[in-house]
């Protein structure tokens, strides 16, 4: 077979988000509304912290393939989150801050979280479970929170702040699981997708034609549903 020379195959990952993220758009700011005001950052400074992340996520021993959920309001911190797991090789889990409490220990424990990186003003519902959770071995506090309510747990900025700069992503397959979300459970127990890598790509490729939602650089987005 003659292969053809352009736009050779290449993988198609979270990664490429992340890398035009902050190399073609690294002045465009990411903006947090919080109960003090808002805070900003350029893609260049969040990608800068997603390899911190990264390297965090290791130190606390996340692999290829492990689940680090989250439990947090839709923030820069989450953000953060939603680029640095599937793009080191883990896997994403955004639990639902609306799930009844016995659904969510159920997800934690089916996923086989390893991490949970959780918001300040959730802690309260969160630390309520702990002892149920069977897997999680570390929690990350994203803000200032009380700490001693959670075994094992760190601050998200501690974390980031003893970590070098940069990150050697490894080699992903496209089709590999990017992030990990449960349903309603409107029949039983909410049942786990995992959405690859792959499939995010495509899904973000399609929002952004003209018979989509049209969305380009210039443009400003209002995240208003949970990043869940």
């Amino acid at each position: 077979m003659l292969e053809g020379l352009m736009q050779h195959d290449h993988p198609l990952t979270l990664q490429l988000v992340l890398e035009r993220m902050r190399g073609m758009n690294g002045d465009a700011e990411v903006v947090t509304l919080t109960d003090d005001g808002t805070t900003r950052a350029t893609y260049a400074e969040v990608g800068e912290r997603v390899d911190r992340l990264c390297r965090g996520l290791r130190e606390l021993g996340v692999g290829d393939g492990d689940r680090v959920a989250t439990f947090a309001w839709n923030s820069q911190h989450h953000l953060e989150a939603y680029l640095a797991a599937p793009c080191m090789g883990a896997v994403l889990h955004t639990l639902n801050i609306r799930l009844f409490p016995e659904q969510l220990v159920y997800v934690v424990n089916h996923a086989q979280d390893k991490v949970i990186l959780v918001d300040a003003s959730l802690v309260d519902a969160l630390a309520q479970h702990v002892d149920q959770f069977e897997t999680v071995e570390h929690y990350v506090v994203m803000g200032d929170g009380d700490l001693s309510k959670l075994p094992d747990a760190i601050s998200y900025e501690e974390l980031l702040a003893r970590q070098e700069p940069g990150f050697d992503y490894p080699e992903i397959d496209e089709r590999a699981a990017a992030g990990l979300c449960f349903t309603s459970g409107t029949t039983g127990h909410p049942k786990g997708v995992l959405y690859s890598h792959r499939s995010n790509i495509l899904h973000t490729m399609g929002q952004c034609m003209t018979d989509g939602f049209g969305i380009s650089r210039s443009d400003r987005i209002l995240p208003v549903v949970p990043l869940v």
